[in-house]
């Protein structure tokens, strides 16, 4: 690992380096060890978690055997075996029992949203001239006028003047190449970095959808919620496609909806869709063709197209 002089560290994963924060590390004589430890989990690798000690910035690293359904995002309890330092950084190994996600144990900024002007529905296209709207159209139809916005997106790492500088580009790259556990690996660095990084949680429910499907619905529903927690209960504009920086949330979003169907949630599954349709009428994602067949009873089959 290298400082660099802002107190981060780098750390290599294949060819990328992600700028990692330094933070205060947790002190052994902060444990309890007669009662359960809570920690928030920044990223899970095999048999290790990076986390936070609940409620606070210091960071510890956890031993467990029972990691593989823990996700970054969800807050563990942990009955501590042992707690030690070695070559400076803090190690708790224990029992995990139970998790959920708890993004208030984290403590983070919500993403910006920029205002991008009011979307008008009369302008929007919607078919051809004297068709009548289709039902899921109508409602957003005669809501009227709504704001329109851009969420902040942020790509630990990414250097903005260079295109190629895209690590969420390498992991697909890596992963689409058979290096399923570097491109496992990189997005795991990105969301210890920020977890704010929707499109790491994202593409972490993408890469486990096919084999692990309740895995991915738990990574995207982290996304999701970050999502929510930075838009507000009272949002009600849009969050067009076309700003791209709103893509990471969508993916989300579809993500988790086609999660929802194939685990036979389809009432569930029909809201995240319609929500899509409502922040995003122009559909780029295809949500309404899927909320139709969920609404026509279809269940979700293996050929159905994945996140992906």
């Amino acid at each position: 690992m290298t400082m660099l002089p802002e107190g981060h560290i780098v750390r290599a994963t294949g060819k990328r380096r992600i700028p990692l924060p330094e933070r205060e590390k947790v002190n052994p004589g902060e444990i309890d060890a007669a009662r359960p430890v809570e920690l928030a989990v920044l990223a899970v690798r095999g048999s290790t978690a990076r986390c936070l000690l609940s409620g606070t910035q210091k960071e510890i690293t956890l031993r467990s055997g029972g990691l593989w359904n823990i996700c970054p995002g969800d807050v563990v309890k942990v009955h501590a075996r042992k707690v030690w330092i070695c070559s400076r950084h803090p190690y708790i190994s224990g029992q995990v029992e139970g998790s959920q996600p708890d993004l208030e144990s984290f403590g983070l900024t919500p993403l910006r949203l920029e205002d991008l002007g009011r979307w008008e529905p009369k302008d929007h296209y919607w078919g051809e001239k004297g068709e009548p709207l289709e039902p899921w159209a109508e409602p957003i139809y005669k809501r009227g006028p709504r704001p329109e916005f851009e969420m902040e997106q942020v790509i630990p790492g990414e250097d903005p003047e260079d295109p190629d500088s895209d690590p969420i580009t390498e992991a697909v790259d890596l992963y689409h190449g058979g290096a399923f556990r570097e491109a496992w690996e990189l997005l795991m660095d990105l969301v210890q970095a920020d977890l704010r990084c929707l499109d790491a949680h994202a593409h972490l429910g993408n890469f486990s959808f096919d084999h692990r499907v309740k895995a991915a619905l738990r990574h995207y529903e982290v996304g999701v919620k970050i999502g929510d927690f930075s838009l507000g209960l009272a949002f009600g504009g849009l969050l067009p496609w076309a700003a791209v920086d709103n893509r990471p949330f969508l993916r989300c979003l579809h993500g988790y909806g086609l999660c929802l169907w194939r685990l036979g949630l389809r009432d569930q599954a029909a809201a995240v869709f319609e929500r899509m349709l409502w922040l995003n009428p122009t559909d780029n994602q295809g949500a309404r063709f899927l909320l139709s067949d969920i609404q026509a009873g279809r269940d979700w089959k293996p050929e159905e197209k994945g996140p992906f």
